[in-house]
């Protein structure tokens, strides 16, 4: 069985009941959530063998992020312990022509004062064949860059095969410093993946007659977003997110994926969401479990796209669909009618 390595921060996530503003409420619903942690979560529903590594505090929040990481069948054996806090964010649900909002409260989290010494490559990398994590981990601490620095060196030399999705925080990082540090952990990427804020943001790539706000897309101008980032960083793949915002409460939805200088877009999904967080990452767990499973390159960006077309119907981040799930959708039976 294939082995997937995950790194990155997992943090609180609070938000108010149903769509009430922050302001409103009065009592916040608790859960665990960040990009490589919902990666990781996706891959075990999926079957993957995968391990989540980060560095938590000795407290009982990080109690339980352990038990639900473990409960979902995420290998947890590689987590540090140590630092003061575990990060939280609040998110607001957006509706119609409300969009969504999050508040992050992270400074100081456990792993953004984590220290080289606290992870073990070589060992964590142990029977491992692939390692992922985004632009958000390095962007949260220069210490930070330096354990992925660390991380990419041990998997390149285990031959693993490297995944980062671009994933650019404004307000952890500016777009030059983002630029100047993915640019030179990108050397050692093998699939990319961004939508178009990210290559534009990080790298001063931009999506051509694209308006994300209008809800135009332009499939040119994605294709010339992947074909720039492959010339310049020689990845091996390339695979982009397409979000049509109609409202905060109704998308378009779909994908590429582009390889050997070929680009393969998945059917397009018009969406009404449940809840949007954490739908590219859902696409990202999918996209990872179809390429190991050796899907050929069209079945793999459309399983991606039809996993994440799902996840947007599901409360919380962590996706929660099963391959069949995903499979039927694939198939064509987008009903929704009742299964007996």
């Amino acid at each position: 069985m294939s082995r997937v390595v995950c790194f990155g921060e997992i943090m609180g996530r609070l938000n108010p009941e149903g769509y009430l503003r922050i302001g409103q409420a009065r009592k916040f619903e608790l859960s665990f959530a960040g990009g490589e942690a919902n990666v990781a979560v996706s891959l075990a529903n999926y079957g993957i063998d995968v391990a989540y590594v980060t560095k938590l505090p000795k407290n009982d929040l990080a109690k339980s992020v352990v038990r639900e990481l473990r409960g979902y069948g995420v290998d947890v054996s590689h987590i540090a312990y140590g630092g003061d806090r575990l990060g939280m964010y609040y998110v607001e649900k957006g509706a119609s022509q409300r969009p969504s909002k999050v508040i992050y409260d992270r400074k100081y989290s456990s792993i953004s004062t984590a220290k080289r010494e606290d992870f073990d490559w070589d060992a964590i990398f142990e029977g491992a064949q692939w390692f992922h994590f985004t632009g958000i981990t390095p962007a949260l601490s220069d210490g930070c860059v330096d354990i992925c620095r660390d991380a990419l060196k041990a998997a390149k030399a285990k031959e693993l095969t490297i995944s980062c999705d671009l994933n650019y925080r404004k307000n952890l990082w500016s777009s030059e410093k983002a630029g100047k540090v993915m640019a030179e952990l990108m050397g050692d990427v093998d699939l990319c993946i961004a939508n178009e804020e990210d290559a534009e943001k990080v790298f001063g790539i931009k999506a051509d007659d694209t308006d994300i706000s209008g809800g135009r897309l332009s499939r040119e101008g994605y294709i010339n977003v992947a074909r720039q980032l492959t010339d310049r960083f020689g990845f091996k793949m390339v695979a982009i997110t397409l979000r049509g915002s109609i409202s905060a409460s109704d998308n378009d939805w779909g994908a590429m994926l582009y390889v050997d200088g070929q680009s393969y877009f998945s059917r397009n999904y018009r969406i009404h969401i449940v809840d949007r967080v954490g739908g590219g990452d859902s696409f990202v767990g999918a996209l990872i479990f179809a390429l190991l499973s050796d899907y050929d390159t069209q079945r793999a960006v459309e399983f991606a796209a039809a996993a994440s077309c799902l996840k947007h119907t599901i409360e919380f981040d962590f996706n929660q669909v099963t391959v069949d799930e995903v499979e039927k959708l694939m198939g064509g039976d987008g009903s929704g009618r009742v299964q007996r």
